[in-house]
């Protein structure tokens, strides 16, 4: 008897598969309910919807324009509610709630302390807000059955002079749930080389940093992070594809550039969903994650926004499925890689490696051999 390919995942499977997310931003992620709440407490009147599914619509095609600039335009109505120490619990505790449920078992999610101080917070209460409701939202976690640890990453925007001053932050509060440091916005025009004095200071405190380049600019983008500033792992770093060759036979040549990135297992932190919407890609098939996974990049699937990209872990696992007929080794190898380049110790990583993200895919890889094992009432026994 000839049963099915064990390894292809179900929708169910892929929700329940441990899940590493490296690249999700705090003010992309909210529930649509939890925003006209908030708006409402806060008295702001400038949503374009007032009902969860409505509003929900209206993120999703405001960020389908195909420019990164537009699409960014977007978090000015989520930031404008999250002004409050209550606000920014609220929708930190609700964001690990949301991961746990999806089978997201680590992730690190960003955002920008200088984004949230028109209500009179300090950059130091916004963090603690922050890390505050991500413990609340792991122990929901595990109230309902699901375990989650999250970690905090510091965004400083591109275009603003503070990055300093936010790596400074991220720096003191590595301790307390802040893992590193990010830096984000527009990247046409703003160079990460802006913000050396960030990243020579991280440094300077064997500290963790990640750099958005590559998405809406290319190469340039992409050698400035690595060369110039130092980045572990790259946000997106989708255009590296601009810097490999394929043959019509097939045949591939890497750039200096894509094979250093290789070589050194620069881990880049893909959003598939994400980068459709802003023109760094045609569709998920032809995505670069596709050839960029099968030529051993340390590709890492993520989020980024799940409330502009109406999207989660499990979506995106089950759009690269479809596309490329992915099997659960694949998300495991997607998962693994996710997690070793995570910004939490060595010890914890591979514990969570060999504890958790292995025996999690085994257990499903191991489900199909019992499917109609068990035996029914009117079955006979025989002894051997």
């Amino acid at each position: 008897m000839t049963s099915q390919n064990p390894n292809v995942p179900t929708a169910d499977q892929i929700r329940r598969a441990p899940k590493v997310l490296l690249h999700d931003h705090l003010d992309g992620g909210l529930r649509p309910g939890t925003i006209i709440e908030l708006a409402r407490e806060q008295g702001y009147e400038q949503l374009p919807e007032t009902e969860p599914d409505k509003l929900g619509a209206w993120f999703r095609e405001a960020a389908d324009s195909g420019s990164l600039e537009r699409y960014l335009e977007t978090f000015a109505h989520t930031c404008a509610v999250m002004q409050t120490r209550e606000a920014l619990f609220r929708v930190a505790a609700e964001c690990a709630v949301d991961l746990a449920e999806d089978g997201v078992v680590y992730a690190e999610v960003r955002y920008a302390p200088e984004q949230h101080l028109e209500g009179g917070l300090t950059l130091e209460e916004v963090v603690e807000a922050v890390n505050d409701g991500f413990r609340e939202g792991e122990r929901r976690a595990r109230a309902d059955g699901h375990r989650i640890r999250v970690g905090a990453l510091l965004t400083a925007m591109r275009h603003a002079a503070r990055s300093l001053e936010i790596a400074e932050l991220a720096n003191a509060h590595r301790d307390s749930g802040v893992v590193g440091f990010d830096i984000a916005g527009a990247e046409a025009g703003y160079p990460p080389t802006r913000h050396l004095d960030a990243f020579e200071y991280l440094k300077r405190e064997n500290n963790h940093f990640t750099i958005h380049a590559g998405e809406a600019f290319g190469l340039p983008s992409i050698w400035q992070a690595l060369q110039w500033c130092g980045a572990d792992r790259l946000g997106h770093g989708v255009r590296i594809i601009d810097d490999i060759e394929v043959a019509d036979d097939g045949s591939v040549r890497l750039g200096r550039l894509a094979a250093y990135v290789r070589d050194k297992r620069v881990p880049l932190e893909m959003c598939p969903s994400s980068n459709l919407q802003t023109g760094a890609a045609a569709s998920i098939a032809e995505h670069p994650i596709g050839l960029l996974r099968t030529l051993h990049f340390r590709a890492t699937v993520n989020t980024d926004n799940r409330l502009m990209s109406g999207t989660s872990m499990s979506r995106e696992f089950e759009l690269l499925t479809e596309a490329f007929d992915y099997t659960l080794d694949d998300m495991q190898w997607f998962s693994v890689n996710a997690m070793k380049s995570a910004f939490i110790p060595f010890d914890e990583r591979l514990a969570m490696i060999n504890e958790v993200i292995k025996p999690g895919y085994a257990e499903l890889k191991s489900e199909w051999l019992f499917q109609g094992s068990a035996p029914t009432s009117g079955s006979s026994r025989t002894g051997g």
